[in-house]
């Protein structure tokens, strides 16, 4: 397996492998001189219904013989593409996880204004649901 994703070249824009660059939003290797020269060669663009994306552990699945250029991206950026590839039913479960993340975000900053402003630590664990042990710990450091 290896560390990049790949871009790549179908020959029939109706298979359903791997995703459009285009769906996936800003990716930052779009813009390398390195894809727009492969690209150039190709007689492809960014926007082509052709070229697709596929993160590093679904590689091997690449046409034999399909033009590929290995392509570093960020993990927010591989993040959204596995995103965009999961199947309706696990992205909707996977934006609520990232709804969640979100929100207990600015947890360890909520615990310690609620320290500073006096909550007792047992009364923290028992409005957030955090182990009394990290509000203990959150308390001491």
């Amino acid at each position: 397996m290896t560390d990049d994703a790949y871009l790549f070249l179908l020959d029939d824009a109706s298979a359903p492998l791997g995703v459009a660059p285009a769906a996936v939003g800003d990716l930052a290797c779009m813009e390398t001189p390195a894809v727009r020269a492969w690209l150039d060669a190709y007689g492809s663009t960014p926007a082509s219904p052709y070229l697709r994306l596929l993160p590093p552990e679904e590689t091997a699945a690449i046409p034999e013989g399909a033009e590929r250029l290995p392509v570093p991206l960020s993990d927010e950026e591989l993040s959204r593409v596995r995103h965009r590839m999961a199947p309706e039913p696990l992205a909707r479960v996977e934006e609520e996880l990232l709804a969640y993340r979100d929100c207990a975000e600015g947890r360890d900053g909520l615990i310690g204004r609620a320290l500073a402003a006096g909550v007792p630590p047992h009364r923290i664990a028992e409005l957030t649901g955090v182990d009394p042990a990290t509000v203990t710990a959150e308390a001491g450091g």
